[in-house]
């Protein structure tokens, strides 16, 4: 994919302290999506899609929320405003190219031929639908696509719905040797209820890794061990004494479940409890398929997680909007996580989502 991104050793081997934790291991692939330009055959977070020209783009249908955001920008506004964020510099007033200032000056005619058309809200319906993730099977073996699909493409409402107040997603699996000539210009929404749904155009560096349940997935019986501090003393775990009166934390923070973009894996839990999902068509528990994150890693101890190439960035200092962490400038809820379940008995039966 052009570039490597590693997550650094675990501090701790956790199964040598906890062998029960053996059977919960679960392999994800940690996306570590970063700023580029992706084409339409790359794998990526907010690229271009590889959709076939004689199909229809998807569009939300859903009723949308009759609330006033006063956001009111459109995707392509966002895009221009992150431009000018990253080559601010405090000296010089950032500016745009000719080209880049062109576009700015079309998409705000198109705004306005809108606005004379009528009122902006409640927003237009049907809403053409933005990409989120393109994930070629090559890339992420971890997929299990239906039939002879080799593609996974995600796309979602940049309106938030109820009863949840999350965007709506889309989800389909294509055969990529079977799409002929590709939609150029797919169509796009006129405005977004957050720069937040708006993903940053990124290129992806999958990392295979292994990981443990979010503290929540475990059983009491469990939890309780990982409070045990003898228990970590005795087996020579290497944890520091400020973890001593709550040693469950070390975990939760360094070895259970990755953060960040990421394909399987066990879902991270926090705005509820866990609870399982089951297939409309057949009630199969669902499993989760994609982990859509506001951060790859979190601030204080969490910087564990950013990756060994990004070390040195994830401790510096930067400017408001050009967090290392956030490179898809993605946000969702409360900077939480939307998760992708699917099917694990038929993978094209209807697939839900929710925020944690």
């Amino acid at each position: 994919m052009g570039f490597i991104r590693t997550t650094p050793p675990r501090p701790v081997e956790v199964t040598a302290v906890f062998p029960e934790l053996v059977p919960l291991a679960r392999p994800a692939i940690r996306l570590h999506p970063r700023p580029g330009s992706p084409s339409v055959r790359d794998s990526s977070v907010g690229g271009p899609l590889l959709w076939p020209a004689g199909e229809p783009w998807p569009h939300c249908e859903d009723a949308h929320l009759h609330v006033d955001t006063g956001f009111r920008r459109s995707p392509t506004a966002v895009r221009l405003e992150r431009l000018l964020q990253l080559r601010r510099r405090p000296d010089v007033e950032s500016t745009l190219t000719p080209g880049e200032e062109a576009l700015k000056q079309r998409d705000a005619a198109q705004l306005a031929e809108r606005l004379a058309a009528g009122p902006l809200w409640p927003a237009e319906c049907p809403v053409p639908m933005l990409p989120v993730a393109q994930l070629f099977l090559r890339d992420i073996p971890l997929l299990r696509p239906p039939g002879q699909a080799d593609l996974l493409q995600i796309l979602w409402c940049p309106y938030e719905h109820e009863p949840d107040y999350k965007p709506a997603t889309a989800l389909f699996w294509r055969s990529a040797a079977e799409v002929g000539h590709v939609m150029v210009t797919p169509p796009e929404p006129y405005e977004a209820d957050y720069p937040g749904y708006v993903p940053e155009p990124c290129l992806l560096a999958p990392e295979a890794i292994t990981e443990y349940p979010n503290s929540l997935d475990l059983s009491p019986e469990l939890r309780l061990m990982l409070e045990d501090w003898s228990r970590w003393q005795a087996a020579g775990a290497d944890v520091d004494s400020s973890y001593a009166k709550h040693p469950g934390d070390f975990y939760s923070t360094h070895l259970g479940n990755a953060p960040g973009w990421k394909v399987g894996g066990w879902p991270p839990w926090g705005r509820t409890d866990p609870y399982p999902r089951y297939c409309a068509v057949c009630e199969v528990q669902m499993v989760p398929l994609l982990t859509i994150a506001s951060w790859e890693w979190d601030g204080g101890d969490g910087h564990s997680w950013a990756p060994q190439e990004d070390q040195a960035a994830a401790t510096a200092p930067y400017y408001a909007g050009q967090a290392p962490s956030q490179p898809t400038r993605v946000e969702v809820g409360s900077t939480d996580n939307m998760q992708v379940y699917v099917c694990p008995a038929s993978p094209e039966h209807p697939h839900t989502d929710l925020i944690q």
